[in-house]
C-alpha cells in the first residue's frame, strides 16, 4: 500500500479498492429478506390469494423457511430489471397467461427503501477515509440501480469518498462480466493489477478474477459462506472492517 503503510496489510500494493454494495458495505438480509416476504404477499394478493412462494423463492434463490439467500441464486447478484423478468416468467410457469402474469407482478413489484434499510457493516466513513489517507482510492460496483445506490451512499456519509460508481442500469454487462471493473479502472486511470475487488458473492469475485484484478477479497457479511468464496478469492475476511489501514 502506498503512503507508507505496512506491507503486511491486506491491501498492500493496491491503489484502488472496488467494493460491492449489498452484503459487503451494508447488511444484505435487512435490505432484502423482508422484501422477498413482502413481494410474496403482494403477489398472492394480486393473484386472488393464491400463493406462489415456492416458485418465487426458487427464482430468487432464497431458501423456503429460513429466508437465507443462496450464494449463486438470483437475488445474490442480479439487477432488479432482470429479476422482474424472471419473476414474471415464474408466474407464467405457474400456469397463468403472460398478460395476467405481467399484471400480477406489476401490482406486486416494489423496491426496498435504500435509506431506511441501509445498515452499514462497519464505520464506513472511517474505513474509506483511512484508505484514502493510505493512498487507496475507493469505487463501488453494484448490481443495484444508480438512483438507490446514490441515495444509499449519501445516507451512509461516503458519497464524497467514492470516486466512481458502476450500477446495473449504466449499460455495462452485469456481474460476473468484468466490464464494470475495466470501466472503473479506465475512468480512474488505475491498472487492474493494482486494483482490489471486494465482495460477498461468488459473482463479485468472479468479476474481479475475470478482470485481472491484482487482489480479489471475499467478505463473510453477505450471501457467500467461506466455502463458496474461498474457491475464487485470494483472501476471505469476516468484514471490510479488517481492511482499515493501521493509524
Amino acid at each position: 500500500m502506498s503512503g507508507g503503510s505496512s506491507g503486511s496489510h491486506p491491501l498492500a500494493g493496491i491503489e484502488l479498492a472496488i467494493f460491492d454494495k449489498d452484503g459487503t458495505l451494508i447488511d444484505f438480509d435487512l435490505m432484502w429478506s423482508g422484501w422477498v416476504r413482502e413481494l410474496a404477499d403482494r403477489v398472492a394478493a394480486a393473484n386472488g390469494g393464491r400463493r406462489l412462494d415456492d416458485l418465487l423463492h426458487d427464482v430468487l434463490g432464497v431458501e423456503v423457511g429460513t429466508g437465507r439467500v443462496l450464494p449463486h441464486g438470483g437475488l445474490a447478484a442480479t439487477p432488479m430489471a432482470r429479476l422482474r423478468i424472471l419473476v414474471v416468467n415464474a408466474v407464467v410457469g405457474a400456469g397463468l397467461p403472460a398478460a395476467e402474469a405481467v399484471r400480477i407482478v406489476d401490482a406486486a413489484w416494489h423496491a426496498p427503501d435504500p435509506v431506511v434499510l441501509a445498515r452499514p457493516v462497519t464505520d464506513l466513513p472511517t474505513l474509506f477515509a483511512g484508505l484514502k489517507v493510505a493512498g487507496v482510492r475507493v469505487a463501488v460496483a453494484t448490481s443495484d440501480d444508480r438512483r438507490p445506490t446514490e441515495r444509499t451512499l449519501d445516507h451512509l456519509g461516503i458519497a464524497d469518498l467514492v470516486e466512481a460508481v458502476s450500477c446495473a442500469d449504466d449499460g455495462h454487462p452485469v456481474k460476473p462480466n468484468p466490464d464494470a471493473v475495466h470501466w472503473i479502472c479506465r475512468t480512474l486511470g488505475v491498472p487492474e493489477e493494482r486494483t482490489a475487488v471486494i465482495g460477498d458473492s461468488p459473482a463479485d469475485l468472479a468479476m474481479g478474477r475475470a478482470a485481472g484484478a491484482g487482489l480479489v477479497v471475499g467478505v463473510l457479511t453477505g450471501v457467500g459462506d467461506r466455502a463458496a468464496l474461498t474457491a475464487t478469492a485470494d483472501l476471505v475476511v469476516d468484514s471490510v472492517a479488517e481492511l482499515l489501514p493501521p493509524a
